[in-house]
């Protein structure tokens, strides 16, 4: 019993930890600066810990950042193809009036290819092309939007929902910054989007002759502002009146990789854009103070389990599937990391293939998980017969069935104890008075 509630409990915190935790749970105090963004993570590329975070499971808006969403249902669709053509139509433009929407000043009827429609909504975060994209990828504007929500789900993202394509502010458009930096890992899969967003410029020619240079809207990544950081990557910007100033942005340094999100900035434009500030301050206390530290090794032993049914070993060496490699403050002392070993049952039982996994370790950085490793079998182990055997004849005589017969033949045991003693107890005999003849005679004649 001990052991199934054990395989239990094992089995439902994999399931919790691989739907609700897709993040490493580690996060450092930023003390060095002020960060006045409403929500975010600082989160490494290279092994997906959190290196800070704040109200990372808040409903936010997300303003444009929503367009990363729109450019992954227009790559992944069948009827993508970069130089195909597409028409910038009267309904596209029409959706945008009123709105404040960003829009590319392109005239109804003006053609362009779909890479150049994919720039546009990505680069420059234009309205009227998020809103033709809806159309041609999505047949209309509200299947689009179904598209969004189904591909959401699909993704696992349960705190983002979307209402329109370009990341107008509604109140069903909303998502969170752990959701945000799942989306955009997923989308960083598809190579187009992760070259346009690392742009700073693209040159469009429509087939009426236009021509305009697109710039970014990730000041980051543009040399002629004041916000441009040589180590940026990536990735999208957003901004409406309720969802503040939004970033979602990439860096690289040394061999090291970082996404970086920041939601509802203050707009003070008059002051600094704070979203570029703080995302370049968090890239430079990451890179500053954080280094790569090799945990433990895949080719060395975590632990040992005792091994069942085999007569090769008594206990059977696991090691960690893959290396665990974690991103550290530099003057992490080794003797705070601690390896936590978790046993899927508490012996192993033999026949066990190589690499089987038997269990999972916890690596823990001052009081805190840094990270879950599965604990893999070193070597196979080969099951003994005759083990086996006795263990199926114990098996057999202690099964549950067994101990029925038991039962029954100690019943009919005790029956034929109890028959056997009551056919030869020994009768107790009738004492009668004996009269002699002659006194009987006399008491007859008194009468």
């Amino acid at each position: 019993m001990p052991k199934k509630l054990f395989s239990i409990f094992f089995i439902c915190f994999l399931i919790i930890t691989s739907v609700f935790v897709p993040i490493s749970a580690s996060a450092y105090e930023v003390t060095s600066f002020e960060i006045t963004a409403e929500a975010g993570m600082l989160i490494s590329l290279d092994t997906g810990e959190v290196l800070w975070e704040k109200n990372p499971d808040k409903k936010m808006y997300p303003a444009s950042i929503t367009k990363i969403m729109t450019a992954i249902l227009m790559v992944e669709s069948d009827l993508w193809n970069p130089e195909a053509k597409v028409t910038l139509t009267k309904a596209a433009l029409d959706k945008t009036l009123g709105t404040g929407l960003a829009v590319s000043l392109l005239k109804e009827g003006e053609e362009f290819t779909q890479l150049d429609l994919l720039y546009m909504v990505l680069l420059s975060s234009f309205g009227d092309c998020a809103y033709l994209a809806a159309d041609v990828y999505g047949g209309s504007l509200e299947g689009f939007v179904e598209m969004m929500n189904e591909k959401a789900k699909e993704l696992g993202l349960n705190g983002t929902h979307y209402s329109n394509p370009v990341g107008l502010h509604e109140e069903e458009t909303y998502t969170t910054a752990r959701d945000t930096y799942n989306l955009c890992v997923y989308a960083k899969k598809h190579d187009i989007i992760t070259e346009i967003c690392g742009k700073s410029r693209y040159k469009l020619v429509t087939t009426k002759g236009t021509t305009r240079t697109l710039s970014t809207t990730n000041f980051l990544l543009d040399q002629t502002t004041n916000y441009y950081y040589q180590y940026a990557s990536g990735f999208k910007t957003g901004y409406t009146g309720a969802a503040g100033r939004c970033l979602v942005s990439t860096a690289s340094h040394n061999g090291y990789n970082y996404m970086c999100i920041l939601l509802k900035c203050p707009n003070r434009p008059n002051i600094k854009r704070y979203e570029f500030v703080e995302s370049r301050e968090l890239y430079r206390w990451a890179f500053n103070n954080f280094s790569f530290r090799e945990i433990a090794k895949s080719n060395e032993p975590v632990c040992e389990i005792p091994v069942e049914m085999s007569l090769e070993t008594d206990f059977l060496p696991l090691y960690f599937e893959k290396p665990f490699i974690s991103v550290l403050p530099n003057e992490a002392d080794d003797s705070t990391i601690i390896i936590k070993t978790y046993f899927e049952n508490e012996t192993a039982v033999a026949p066990i293939k190589k690499g089987d996994v038997l269990g999972y370790a916890e690596v823990v950085y001052a009081e805190k998980v840094i990270g879950t490793v599965d604990l893999i079998a070193g070597q196979d182990v080969k099951v003994s017969g005759l083990l086996q055997f006795w263990e199926l004849v114990k098996d057999i005589f202690t099964s549950k069935y067994m101990k029925a017969v038991y039962i029954i033949i100690a019943a009919v045991i005790v029956g034929f104890i109890l028959v056997m003693i009551k056919l030869n107890w020994p009768r107790k005999r009738r004492k009668v008075k004996y009269i002699p003849y002659k006194e009987r005679d006399l008491n007859n004649d008194k009468d």
